[in-house]
């Protein structure tokens, strides 16, 4: 079922008393705090952490717009702040079948790019926590076949921060027979530029980090993070490959991919297929509930239910701006990017192209989560836009519900994006506004037909003997420049179109 790297790994049986003590942990934590029966954190009404359920309210009627306008059939929600789940919601149905509603609890959602956070760079973290890994280390060191030329200057921090001079990607699934092949593939791309001295967002870049992770733990990335992460957190509906049983409540992404048949409870990355299904920047499914206890488990500086992932130190390091906008492994929050424009500027997050993303406010203890399948046959033209726009709406309604806030409540604005639907369902120039660029080459073709057409008549006669070919020739140089010599005088000693033709 899994890829092969070509390498040993350890055994299931050796991650088995993993799992039996984390039970037993997780079964002797705070008991004040019980985890809703579906996973996720326990519930509080939003007026007991602070916030306006009347302003949370928002929230439903832009994701609902989202929906209704076509660009995705359902959105699982949950908005959480100091510990508690206050706004959990699910929207509209797994596809377009209208058969299957989605549940914040239990719908799975392809993560997409998430995968960079919630499984790659929580990796890095636990083992950099551990003292395995130096992020100012040539990633030569732990990946041997990744050197040559400027290879030898990337840093694993380069990786984190997007400035190896990697390219973004590669089609690794037109190159690539076998995972195999694709993992080669990723070991032997050339780093374009210094590294260091460029910024570009690369899918290579995570995979690499994906197999540093495996090389340093021994492990492969999924059984790793299963055993160091997600087992520990009580996260059971969280990994690179849906079981077979869990499949019908997993939300459908392409339709009509190169694979050649639809997708549902498999990656829709085509470069993420093409290793093996476990990569370290696609392949992850999780719910909304279960992201809620990571979320909240960063919040708490690394640990949840008396259960310690990180160090405090490790996640203050990975969550702070380190170049650009960029934190290490995650994006922060600049007024883009899916997390609005009141977020503090502390707030970490990623998105995921399917239509997914997770954004953490720790100034306000405070995250907020959306998960879509915006690439399932999107009915809305603009499906990008829509996805664009809710997402900002969802994190702005959300802070915008925070009524104790230091700096004081907000005002609630007249409308949100979602609410004005600015292009979901027209291209970027309306018929409108495009019509001006439209007309000016209709009247240019219009033009140049007509000089055709009189170009076509001017010559018809010439069979007819060479006097009317003559009488032409004297004639239609002044019936053409009529227009041009009345706007413009003409010069004394140059030739009149009557002289002009003689010659």
């Amino acid at each position: 079922m899994h890829s092969d790297h070509s390498r040993p790994f350890r055994p299931y049986e050796r991650v088995l008393p993993v799992f039996l003590l984390t039970a037993i942990a997780i079964a002797a934590a705070d008991v004040t705090r019980v985890a809703l029966p579906g996973g996720g954190l326990p519930e509080r009404e939003p007026a007991a952490v602070g916030m306006s359920a009347e302003r949370l309210s928002t929230i439903d009627r832009v994701v609902r717009r989202g929906v209704d306008a076509g660009g995705y059939p359902g959105a699982a929600v949950v908005v959480g702040r100091k510990g508690f789940t206050v706004w959990s919601r699910g929207f509209g149905t797994l596809d377009w079948s209208a058969k299957a509603r989605v549940t914040a609890q239990e719908s799975l959602y392809d993560l997409a790019s998430l995968t960079k956070v919630v499984a790659t760079t929580t990796a890095i973290m636990v083992l950099f926590d551990r003292g395995q890994i130096d992020l100012d280390a040539p990633v030569s060191r732990y990946l041997p076949d990744f050197q040559g030329g400027l290879r030898d200057k990337v840093t694993v921090r380069h990786l984190l921060t997007h400035r190896a001079g990697l390219p973004a990607g590669r089609e690794l699934w037109r190159i690539a027979k076998t995972p195999a092949e694709a993992r080669a593939a990723v070991l032997a791309s050339a780093v374009k530029c210094t590294p260091g001295a460029c910024y570009e967002y690369s899918d290579l870049g995570a995979d690499l980090l994906g197999f540093v992770a495996e090389s340093v733990s021994g492990q492969r990335l999924d059984t790793f993070l299963e055993s160091a992460v997600y087992s520990k957190l009580g996260m059971q509906d969280t990994y690179f490959r849906v079981p077979m049983a869990d499949v019908s409540r997993t939300a459908p992404t392409e339709i009509a991919p190169p694979r050649g048949y639809p997708l549902r409870g498999e990656v829709h990355d085509e470069n993420a297929f093409a290793l093996g299904g476990v990569a370290g920047h696609a392949g992850l499914f999780s719910s909304a509930a279960d992201l809620s206890v990571f979320a909240q488990m960063l919040i708490n500086g690394g640990s949840y239910n008396g259960v310690r992932i990180i160090s405090d130190t490790t996640v203050a390091l990975f969550t702070r701006r380190a170049a650009g906008h960029r934190a290490l492994g995650w994006d922060t929050c600049d007024g883009g990017a899916g997390c609005g424009q009141f977020m503090t500027e502390r707030a970490f997050g990623h998105t995921g192209f399917t239509g997914t993303s997770l954004w953490i406010d720790p100034d306000r203890q405070m995250f907020v989560i959306l998960l879509t399948n915006r690439v399932h046959a999107a009915r809305a033209r603009r499906p990008s836009k829509v996805i664009a726009d809710v997402r900002n709406d969802l994190a702005d309604a959300a802070v915008l519900a925070v009524m104790d806030d230091p700096e004081g409540v907000r005002a609630m604005p007249a409308s949100f994006r979602a609410d004005v639907a600015q292009d979901w369902n027209r291209p970027l120039r309306s018929s409108r506004t495009a019509s001006a660029a439209a007309r000016r080459r209709a009247a240019a073709a219009k033009r140049a037909a007509a000089a055709r057409k009189k170009t076509s008549s001017a010559k018809k006669p010439a069979a007819s003997g060479s006097k009317t070919v003559k009488a032409s020739a004297k004639q239609a140089p002044a019936k053409s420049s009529a227009k041009s010599s009345a706007s413009k005088p003409r010069s004394a000693g140059k030739s009149t179109p009557k002289a002009t033709a003689k010659k």
